[in-house]
């Protein structure tokens, strides 16, 4: 595996896509049109466990709060389910179109998707030389009609804080094996049943004495 220095530089292109405004991305996914999203955490687990637990896509329903279902259907294909207000589902299937181990995931839908769509995902070093920065870059094709609407209701007026909040909840997948929320606030069905949840809790004199971590 190459250096941390030089794989930031060539994961940095990838990311060069231009985020939509929250106002912008609505309007455009109620009317049909494109909507593309990035979003960055950082997590304290090795690249290599960070990057298996994502290279397996069925386990992505248990943080990305859209998503029903991933089922793997080939060692680079798979076909996705996807919850959708009024009672609509929405299902694709996708391919792995370029990949390199512990570094790199790439994939986009096939075939007549209902919602077309692509993912970037790259994991990078973090300078501390332990935890792993994950970048990641989504795009969606928004339908016309009924699809379209549905799509939009989803998003809301702030389509980036969806994802923002998805890698939230890998962020405490993996470093506590549990979700941990706020009252009343919303998450994914899987991660619900995949995980145990429980409230938000004061930190210990320990933690605060620790500091806040990336």
């Amino acid at each position: 595996m190459r250096g941390a220095p030089d794989q930031r530089r060539e994961c940095e292109p990838t990311f060069r896509v231009t985020e939509i405004g929250s106002v912008p991305s609505a309007r455009s996914a109620r009317e049909g049109g494109s909507m593309e999203l990035t979003a960055t955490t950082t997590i304290r687990k090795p690249v290599p466990e960070v990057y298996a637990y994502w290279r397996d896509f069925e386990n992505l329903p248990a943080f990305m709060a859209h998503l029903e279902l991933v089922r793997t259907t080939g060692d680079r294909t798979s076909h996705w389910s996807a919850a959708a207000p009024f009672g609509t589902n929405v299902e694709w299937d996708a391919e792995i179109t370029d990949e390199t181990v512990a570094e790199i995931i790439v994939w986009r839908s096939t075939g007549d998707a209902d919602v077309p769509n692509a993912g970037t995902v790259a994991f990078v070093l973090a300078p501390d030389g332990v935890s792993t920065e994950v970048h990641v870059a989504l795009s969606y094709d928004i339908p016309g009609g009924t699809v379209g609407k549905a799509v939009a209701k989803y998003f809301g007026e702030e389509p980036h804080q969806q994802l923002d909040d998805d890698l939230r909840r890998l962020k405490q997948v993996l470093e506590t094996g549990e979700v941990v929320r706020s009252d009343g606030s919303p998450w994914g069905k899987q991660a619900r049943k995949e995980f145990p949840q429980r409230p938000a809790q004061p930190l210990s004199d320990a933690e605060l004495e620790k500091g806040p971590e990336s």
